[in-house]
């Protein structure tokens, strides 16, 4: 497989002169598998765009993204991949069928780290439908699907901006799992959502826990493995379970938690039927949080929006914080405001391209 990888980053003309000879050091090999087929392909230092095919190697300049993405060779997949404060997401153009042009098998091929390309999902951009712009749908590494994501729908807006070659301020119409999604690109190229209003009922979340709060489940007991954890649970169109941590502690460190160990434990724990988002949380300020999230089929990822968004709800209804936070993830800060006038979530980050890639199917 010849990848054509442009990474789109500020650099010095002095990166911009780096010789072969540079770049070397940094190369990797993998393998990708689609049926019987075996494609290899390397990708250098960042800085430039290598063919693998070639090992041609030239500046992010000289390439026209406009005539990459209007590529529509038959039997030949093209890409960009994308990151959210590095939660990375391959995008596919898919606005010519309602069916995504891969399987979910060969989306776990792909999301590979180190026999694929290597993301947290693989995300389709569709035929808007019930009226909307455009439908996203989305596969998780393992393969599932889930409703909605929100780092993925900033990197979705931006992918449709590049598509359809809009600049400045936009916003436009996305149909999604969970509902309506309006994602609107600002003027400093972040990208602004408005993710819907919160679901709270236990049984729509769903969780199997007793509600204890107006129908909804706050601050109750969750058994993991013996330990008692204070969970409230809100649905972002997604399931997520929010903890500050176990019954009787003070505030959770959130950096000593060892999510490979406990994040599947609340994924799969029997009162989530659908299984769980869980976020693990620690408050600063009631302006500022910090969380970190095991993602239902994901795992351990650098970053969540709806995590984010569920987050400062739990915040909310547990008394700890404001209706506008910023919420630090390893990846990066989000803004999240849970408006009072509306009831509505509003998300606001980045989305950047890391580069531009094919691969036969």
């Amino acid at each position: 497989m010849a990848i054509a990888a442009a990474i789109s980053l500020s650099l010095p003309a002095q990166a911009r002169r780096y010789s072969v000879a540079n770049v070397a050091p940094f190369r990797s090999t993998s393998s990708l598998h689609f049926g019987s087929l075996r494609s290899n392909f390397s990708l250098e230092n960042p800085r430039f765009r290598v063919s693998a095919s070639s090992l041609g190697i030239g500046t992010p300049e000289k390439i026209s993204t406009t005539s990459f993405l209007d590529r529509r060779e038959s039997g030949f997949l093209h890409f960009v991949k994308y990151h959210g404060l590095g939660n990375d997401f391959i995008l596919v153009d898919n606005r010519d069928s309602t069916e995504p042009r891969i399987t979910p098998e060969q989306a776990v091929k792909l999301c590979d780290r180190n026999f694929g390309v290597g993301a947290d999902g693989v995300i389709f951009a569709m035929p808007g439908i019930n009226g909307t712009d455009y439908t996203m749908r989305i596969f998780n590494s393992d393969g599932s699907e889930p409703e909605m994501c929100g780092n993925g729908v900033r990197c979705f807006a931006r992918f449709i901006a590049e598509l359809e070659n809009l600049l400045g301020k936009h916003s436009f119409t996305v149909h999604t799992g969970a509902g309506l999604i309006v994602p609107e690109i600002q003027d400093d190229g972040k990208v602004k959502v408005d993710m819907g209003e919160p679901i709270l009922k236990a049984s729509d979340v769903p969780t199997k826990l007793p509600a204890n709060k107006d129908r909804s489940v706050v601050k109750s007991d969750l058994n993991v493995d013996g330990e008692i954890w204070n969970v409230t649970c809100v649905s972002m169109g997604n399931p997520h379970c929010v903890t500050f941590g176990t019954k009787g502690s003070q505030n959770l460190t959130v950096d000593e938690q060892n999510l490979a160990a406990i994040g599947p434990k609340f994924e799969h724990h029997e009162m989530f039927p659908a299984r769980t988002n869980t976020e693990f949380v620690e408050v600063f300020s009631r302006s500022h949080l910090k969380m970190r999230v095991w993602e239902r089929g994901a795992g351990a990822t650098l970053a969540c929006g709806t995590g984010a968004c569920a987050v400062v709800v739990a915040a909310v209804l547990e008394g700890r914080a404001g209706r506008s936070c910023t919420v630090d993830l390893p990846g990066g800060p989000l803004e999240i405001e849970w408006r009072e006038e509306d009831n509505h979530v509003y998300m606001t980050g980045p989305a950047e391209v890391v580069f531009y890639g094919s691969l036969p199917l």
